[in-house]
């Protein structure tokens, strides 16, 4: 069934339907990027984490193609629009295709991945959170 809802639904029903929770693959991944930052000392985990956090406020490639979309609006100057729709529409029709494009699977990538660094953020700060409670 389609839905609107965000993998966290996904995977609350995927589990729910579950007799084994540990055995969805999802849990298993975070739970041996949990073990492998468990095994590390708390000053290199706190440098990871700096890292982590870089990755996840950078910039990225999105920015750019977002600040570039004003770069459009010159093509409705004189001089671009007759080398553009000198020969028709293609030549516009196939930059524009490819614009959004690449737009489109940028965006993808770029939340994809500033996803991933909040999991690796998460999953830090818990364990360097129970050390400092531990100790």
């Amino acid at each position: 069934m389609f839905s609107f809802r965000g993998d966290a639904h996904k995977l609350f029903l995927t589990l729910k339907k579950l007799k084994d929770i540990h055995s969805n693959k999802d849990l298993k991944e975070a739970a041996e990027i949990k073990s492998f930052y468990e095994s590390l000392e708390s000053e290199t985990l706190r440098l990871i984490y700096y890292r982590m956090v870089k990755e996840q406020n950078g910039t990225g490639i999105i920015p750019i193609f977002v600040t570039a979309i004003p770069w459009l609006l010159f093509l409705f100057s004189d001089k671009i629009q007759d080398f553009l729709f000198k020969d028709g529409i293609l030549i516009w029709a196939i930059f524009i295709t490819i614009y959004l494009i690449l737009l489109t699977v940028s965006a993808f990538f770029h939340f994809k991945e500033k996803a991933w660094a909040a999991l690796h953020i998460e999953i830090i700060k818990d364990v360097l959170e129970e050390r400092d409670n531990n100790s």
